[in-house]
């Protein structure tokens, strides 16, 4: 009796239903909750004219929130990508006093509203907080400024890089580590030529949706800004701004192209995806040809 093929005949009694239906459903959630509210917000922003839309994105406020947005995330996501990558280290490869709590912090902000977090730089850097006096003796300022809107992005970024990282380099263990070490391969050597190749995909993974919450972050953002129009607006405080001010054809241009840069990143990341299974189909079929044609399987004549 052939048992191979039985997971194939189970699937072909399968009833159609229970392949259409979930299927379906599923599209049909994206189209209301995704594609309708994008389309919306295409027709809202060109309903004057593609003049009047070109002319809200040459807004100097506008462009100012777009540099500003860039700005930030161009300083966010190489610090919590080397956050993530010296925390994942230190907790799939070591076992020490506090590695829990680290693990524990790692995850704080996906726990804490981020309006908290914002509220929290208020109360550290704020004029009535604990540093804001000494910083206004020295003419330094942090909130309703870009450090202040940097500070709120890294704390509700930081955990996306590191939180890829850490299961998938508990998974790959480390003996290919230990090999190299065992060969007299230094530190950076180690990291560059082994566990770099080996963490490259979920590194990236995690580096764009690092990317894509620090450009669209809006509450922490929104609390240690100011709200100053042409400075500490990013594209997201834009919208609102220029929304409760009645200009809706601007605010939906703006929203617009904070949507097109979600869906550059999504086809980034759908990209890697396809790279990453690529990558892992040739190495199977690599394999599978060294195991056919290994040694062992040759015969010997005498």
């Amino acid at each position: 009796m052939n048992t191979s093929a039985m997971p194939d005949a189970r699937a072909a009694r399968r009833p159609r239903g229970l392949t259409v239906i979930p299927i379906a459903i599923t599209f049909c959630v994206l189209a209301i909750f995704l594609v309708l509210p994008l389309l919306a917000v295409l027709e809202q922003a060109f309903e004057q004219g593609v003049g009047a839309y070109f002319s809200a994105l040459s807004n100097p406020d506008a462009l100012s929130a777009l540099r500003l947005t860039l700005l930030v995330a161009a300083i966010a996501v190489p610090l919590n990508t080397l956050f993530g990558i010296a925390a994942a280290w230190a907790i799939a490869r070591f076992r020490f006093h506090g590695r829990s709590l680290l693990l524990t912090l790692v995850d704080l902000p996906f726990s804490v509203s981020p309006v908290i977090s914002g509220l929290i730089y208020v109360l550290v850097f704020g004029a009535h907080g604990w540093f804001g006096p000494w910083l206004d003796r020295h003419d330094i300022h942090i909130l309703f400024a870009t450090p202040g809107i940097v500070l709120a992005t890294l704390f509700v970024t930081f955990p996306f890089v590191a939180r890829e990282l850490i299961p998938l380099m508990q998974e790959q263990g480390q003996e290919e580590e230990e090999a190299a070490l065992s060969l007299g391969a230094s530190g950076w050597t180690l990291f560059r030529k082994v566990t770099l190749p080996n963490i490259k995909w979920g590194l990236l993974y995690g580096i764009l949706l690092c990317n894509a919450r620090a450009m669209g972050e809006f509450g922490a953002v929104s609390v240690v800004s100011g709200h100053i129009r042409g400075q500490t607006n990013t594209l997201s405080l834009q919208v609102e701004q220029m929304y409760n001010e009645y200009d809706f054809t601007g605010a939906f241009a703006v929203a617009s192209l904070l949507a097109l840069l979600a869906l550059v990143t999504l086809a980034a990341k759908t990209m890697l995806e396809w790279q990453q299974a690529r990558q892992r189909r040739t190495g199977e079929r690599a394999e599978s040809l060294s195991r056919t044609s290994s040694p062992k399987d040759i015969p010997v004549t005498p």
